[in-house]
């Protein structure tokens, strides 16, 4: 199905409560989206034939413009607060009704995919957007049916994007102009007021969260790729943590880079797509990741280039820190055809910790990796973000994702527990932040290379007879040494010149996880909580 523009389409639409639109453009071909949107002035298309586009003054989430509707149906499983705002669905019907009016005479884009490799935990997606370029993301990001399997399409939840209709904020009963709507009795998503396309993807990742532990699948902000042995891993992580990089092994098959699932029958890929940060990438540090950026069929976010030459600068900051590829999965040389993997043999949870006070990598008891999980530790580096000042600062995400987890972080730290119990795999605490003092004081960001080697040898059971030292600390098993690395950067206090100061910072940081875990004290095990951080 290419472009359908007349009455099939309508019928099709109606159903989400749009009509009387103009053009309907369905499924089209990367090419054919390229088309449209270099026709209606959305993007450029750079040196080596990515399309490249400036999403304006979004250019990332807006965490508080994400609502849900209350409704009995979900009420008492939402985790609210903060994170999961509720809101009434009159609130939802009025800003639909705004969506379907806005949208009338409009051309629209519309593509139908899946989310989730696993065809028993499949949900069925259509995505509807006002601009060529969005439906691209859409098309890149989403795993993409076949011929056949688009003929009796049934959407089972809808995505309706309109960047260009703007909210009235309080008087909506919303926060601001910009809107991320959620209704799970609907079973749709209204996004608006923002053009950054990654509303689209977190959204239905957000649904997942939601949707797939009542079917025994945990859901997991990870990536995970596989040996050829089979032995498959995840990687936990926040963004700028490494997770899409470190995933990216040229001797091991990437399943995924973000989302993925893990139900009795191993872990799945929830997507067919990437969605890199892109600042400050190198060809020599990350080659098949650059690679995607020069290719035609990619989406760049914000990327400054060259209007003469229309080269990349991948380093230039201007518009955002958050520069972003979104390319398909297969543009990866080492990608999975199936999206499907064993259950992992290595957990592996990674922190940015600017303050460079933790271990590059430590050995995790199942009890410590509970703890770790539920803490979701990473640090925000002064510079990167407006409000910051010279120093970093201490960022706790529980289960390495609180803004897509609709449900109490228990629940997933449970589905953990069980599964560490029943799989036995081998569980890590990487660090690919700062070592030999902090970043606020000009100390220098562990090199990827050994961060590499460190995982490598984790991966390939290098590390499996090495003597560990426990950190005094953190309570962390270091190895004592490891294959291509030098034995003083194991041991982050011995890396620091001043270790008075390692001492007075490190200590700090215990209290931060101490204080930021009580908040589940009530909810977890004593053998996790004598596991964790401790006041020192």
């Amino acid at each position: 199905m290419a472009i359908i523009g007349g009455a099939e389409a309508g019928r099709h639409l109606k159903m989400h409560g749009l009509d009387n639109l103009g053009a309907i453009h369905w499924n089209l071909s990367a090419a054919a989206l390229y088309q449209e949107a270099i026709t209606r002035r959305e993007g450029i298309v750079t040196a080596g034939g990515a399309l490249t586009v400036s999403t304006g003054v979004h250019t990332g989430r807006s965490p508080n413009d994400k609502f849900i509707v209350d409704s009995p149906s979900v009420h008492n499983n939402i985790d609210w607060g903060s994170i999961n705002k509720p809101v009434k669905a009159e609130v939802f019907e009025l800003i639909h009704q705004r969506v379907s009016a806005y949208l009338q005479g409009r051309d629209v884009f519309v593509q139908d995919c899946f989310a989730g490799a696993d065809p028993k935990y499949r949900l069925n997606v259509r995505v509807v957007t006002e601009s060529a370029w969005a439906n691209l993301f859409a098309q890149n990001m989403f795993i993409r049916p076949s011929k056949e399997q688009r003929v009796d399409f049934n959407p089972e939840f809808t995505i309706l994007h309109v960047p260009g209709l703007l909210a009235r904020g309080l008087d909506d009963g919303l926060n601001s102009e910009t809107f991320v709507i959620v209704d799970f009795d609907r079973k749709m998503v209204l996004v608006g007021g923002t053009n950054y396309a990654g509303e689209i993807k977190k959204s239905i990742f957000g649904i997942l969260n939601y949707l797939l532990p009542d079917q025994n699948v945990m859901p997991m902000h990870c990536s995970a790729n596989v040996g050829k042995d089979g032995d498959a891993a995840i990687f936990f992580g926040l963004s700028g943590t490494g997770k899409t990089t470190l995933s990216a092994d040229s001797t091991r098959t990437l399943i995924g880079d973000d989302e993925h699932g893990w139900s009795d029958g191993g872990i799945f890929n929830f997507e067919g797509g990437c969605y890199a940060k892109v600042i400050n990438l190198s060809e020599e540090a990350e080659p098949d990741i650059f690679s995607t950026t020069q290719r035609f069929g990619t989406v760049l976010e914000n990327v400054v280039f060259d209007p003469a030459t229309r080269e990349l600068d991948l380093f230039d900051k201007t518009l955002t820190e958050n520069t972003r590829a979104c390319y398909p999965l297969e543009f990866m040389a080492n990608a999975s055809d199936t999206g499907l993997a064993n259950h992992p043999d290595n957990i592996v949870l990674l922190t940015a910790d600017a303050f460079g006070v933790l271990p590059p990598i430590s050995k995790l008891t199942p009890e410590q990796a509970m703890y770790h999980f539920l803490s979701g530790y990473t640090a925000k580096v002064a510079g990167t973000e407006k409000g910051l000042g010279s120093q970093p600062e201490a960022t706790f995400s529980t289960c390495f994702g609180a803004p897509f987890m609709p449900r109490r972080p228990t629940v997933y730290g449970e589905m953990l527990r069980e599964r560490l119990s029943k799989h036995k795999g081998s569980c890590w605490l990487v660090n690919t932040g700062w070592s030999g003092g902090s970043a606020g004081d000009g100390a220098q960001r562990i090199k990827i290379a050994h961060t590499r080697a460190m995982l490598r040898a984790a991966l390939n059971g290098s590390l499996a007879s090495v003597a560990m030292t426990s950190d005094n600390c953190f309570g962390l098993n270091i190895p004592e040494q490891c294959p291509d690395i030098p034995a003083d950067i194991l041991q982050p206090r011995k890396a620091w010149k001043d270790v008075k100061k390692y001492d007075v910072i490190a200590s700090d940081l215990c209290v931060r996880f101490s204080n930021n875990f009580k908040q589940f004290e009530a909810g977890v095990s004593k053998d996790i909580l004598a596991a964790g951080i401790h006041r020192v």
